[in-house]
């Protein structure tokens, strides 16, 4: 009897860590006709440069108009973020994420997965890096004026993946000891909050070029 109730029990808690790893359903954050799950960063709403054209998602600075990073309204630690971006034209953007609104940028807060016009194995500023500390080990980038799609994964102990196109760019441990030390030896060992946010914001840079998006959508872990 003993042997039965140990049995049941170890199936009752392999049902429960099962559970708990496994994501939630998706929700979709762009569906092409509104922008309602965001809003600017120290905005209310989202600015004026970022529109909606034919259910895509555009930036473009406006003559007049404010600028500004594109921010989800909802704080995420644990996800799986898909999404499709194109550069019309040679360009710079990110995706930065666990973002708290401070007296600085996004960037001062989140790390960035990168979005630029240039791809290079190796190269921790090009597109799919995570922004000046984890280089891509692929070059697999469309042309620019093609679209990219790209997923990020943060699952807990705070360990990152970055995809593009199907292929695994590079993982990294926010926290762990190869982390420290990388962020150590670069510009953001001076930024006290930066990768210090457990839960935070999900941005889509504005860094002056024009960039779109569609097919947003994340997950919880």
């Amino acid at each position: 009897m003993k042997i039965v109730c140990s049995v049941i029990f170890l199936t009752t808690l392999a049902g429960v860590i099962l559970a708990v790893d496994k994501p939630a359903e998706w929700k979709v954050l762009f569906d092409g006709t509104n922008l309602s799950n965001f809003r600017g960063y120290h905005q209310k709403n989202p600015s004026g440069s970022w529109t909606i054209e034919s259910g895509i998602l555009k930036f473009k600075k406006k003559k007049g108009a404010i600028g500004g990073d594109l921010m989800t309204r909802d704080k995420f630690q644990f996800f799986d973020l898909e999404l499709d971006w194109k550069l019309p034209a040679p360009g710079n953007s990110g995706i930065i994420f666990r973002v708290a609104e401070t007296d600085g940028p996004a960037y001062k807060t989140g790390p960035e997965m990168q979005i630029f016009h240039r791809m290079k194995a190796g190269e921790k500023t090009d597109t799919g890096s995570c922004y000046g500390l984890y280089a891509p080990k692929v070059a697999n980038m469309n042309p620019v004026t093609e679209w990219n799609k790209a997923k990020l994964v943060i699952k807990p102990g705070n360990r990152v993946s970055h995809f593009l196109n199907g292929r695994l760019l590079c993982n990294y441990q926010i926290g762990g000891n190869d982390w420290n030390k990388r962020v150590k030896n670069s510009k953001f060992e001076k930024w006290e909050q930066f990768g210090k946010i457990n839960r935070g914001h999900i941005c889509l840079q504005d860094h002056g070029n024009e960039i779109w998006f569609r097919n947003i959508r994340i997950r919880k872990f």
